[in-house]
């Protein structure tokens, strides 16, 4: 009895076993393809149980999402002769996962193989662009363009290109120190340039600056010699008039101007000799200090 137990008791076990490895589940994120002894049987894209041999039969499983590739970074060079350092990247989808595992097998391969198609395509579609369409609106246009020339090539792997973007596009370093000694140079020249204007507009303005103080300047001399003389004309008109009213006064008046300008310069180390009886001590009176009679 406990011998027929036993074997029983292996016979499920075996079954247990038999039963785990005839069926597998396949996600909703996934696709799976049978292999029998290493060739494909069937394939599975929609989710669910399934059946398969066991032993017979294994099961791989591939991504249904969108998978990334990084392609190495390559230099490029355009139909004007540009050099770009371009680093692009993508993405893909295994849509016919038969074709692909007899393409390329594992994703790291499709990877790989997807990667030097990519800077083929690149280096095709940007050497018969410019620099001025990268860095321009057709940008888009050049994108799509690559991925249709890669999708061609796609196909046959059993993948399908989603987009294919260029992550950044440098100068390579050597024509990055040309460029920026080329624009410190354009610069430098630009600043002498201007330098030079400024030197030629400040000339100019001084020049003009002088011009119109030698005008102003001679101007207001001119008027300062018109009213002098205006003044003075003035003065001799004042004087005439009062000469004319008083001459005995205005004679009075001179010598004691006269008087007074002598006292002023006498005072110093001058030393004037006149006689007493001259005319220029006519006013002085006697000794008893009146005014002497000019008649007299």
């Amino acid at each position: 009895m406990n011998r027929t137990l036993a074997i029983f008791g292996v016979i499920v076990v075996i079954i247990g076993i038999v039963l785990s490895q005839s069926f597998f589940i396949v996600d909703e994120t996934e696709q799976a393809l049978v292999v029998r002894f290493g060739q494909p049987v069937r394939e599975i894209r929609e989710p669910g149980l399934n059946f398969k041999i066991p032993v017979a039969e294994n099961t791989i499983y591939y991504e249904r999402r969108a998978l990334d590739v990084d392609p190495p970074r390559q230099q490029v060079i355009l139909s004007d002769q540009k050099r770009l350092d371009v680093d692009s990247y993508a993405r893909y989808k295994i849509i016919d996962p038969l074709q692909f595992f007899r393409a390329v097998r594992t994703e790291r391969e499709a990877s790989s193989r997807l990667s030097v198609v990519i800077n083929s395509s690149l280096r095709q579609v940007l050497g018969n662009k410019t620099l001025i369409d990268v860095l321009s609106e057709q940008r888009g246009q050049i994108m799509t363009d690559i991925r249709a020339e890669v999708n061609d090539s796609a196909k046959r792997f059993g993948m399908e290109l989603i987009e294919v973007r260029i992550r950044r596009a440098d100068y390579p370093d050597a024509t990055k120190q040309n460029i920026f000694d080329r624009m410190t140079s354009e610069r430098e020249r630009e600043a002498r340039e201007f330098r030079a204007q400024g030197n030629e507009q400040a000339q100019k303005i001084r020049a003009d600056a002088d011009k119109q103080r030698t005008v102003i300047v001679a101007e207001a001399q001119k008027e300062a010699e018109t009213l002098r003389g205006e003044g003075d004309g003035q003065a001799i008109k004042i004087y005439a008039d009062a000469f004319g009213r008083d001459p005995e006064f205005f004679s009075f008046y001179r010598s004691m101007q006269a008087y007074r300008k002598m006292v002023n310069e006498g005072s110093g180390d001058t030393t004037m000799v006149l006689s007493p009886d001259s005319d220029f001590f006519r006013y002085f009176n006697s000794i008893s200090g009146g005014v002497a009679n000019p008649g007299q």
